[in-house]
């Protein structure tokens, strides 16, 4: 199993649209496209304050990681949702990616 932890640093202002585009469309075609997503959480900042939107996908292998996100990205319906979510800017200032490979003595084999 292949992980990857996604991280979402919103625009300023935009934290709500953001969620609101995962959560009416992007969660469906991460569906459809074989991102089996583990789950999302939002970061807290150390004084309590809302933060970064974060969250972990899980893929069988890098080759079906990069098939899913070339298909998803190529989708129709999410090149529409993205342009149509953002025509008063950006939701996300900036995105991490990093993939995380599970060790020996990990319970999430």
């Amino acid at each position: 199993m292949l992980y990857e932890l996604r991280t979402y640093t919103a625009a300023p202002g935009k934290l709500d649209r953001l969620q609101a585009r995962f959560r009416d469309t992007t969660m469906r075609l991460f569906a459809k496209h074989g991102i089996g997503v583990v789950g999302f959480w939002q970061a807290l900042d150390a004084d309590g304050q809302e933060g970064d939107l974060v969250y972990l996908c899980v893929y069988p292998d890098r080759e079906a990681q990069e098939r899913a996100w070339t298909a998803f990205r190529a989708d129709d319906e999410w090149v529409w949702a993205k342009a149509e979510s953002e025509r008063d800017g950006v939701l996300a200032a900036r995105v991490t990616s990093r993939l995380l490979a599970p060790t020996d003595y990990s319970p999430m084999k």
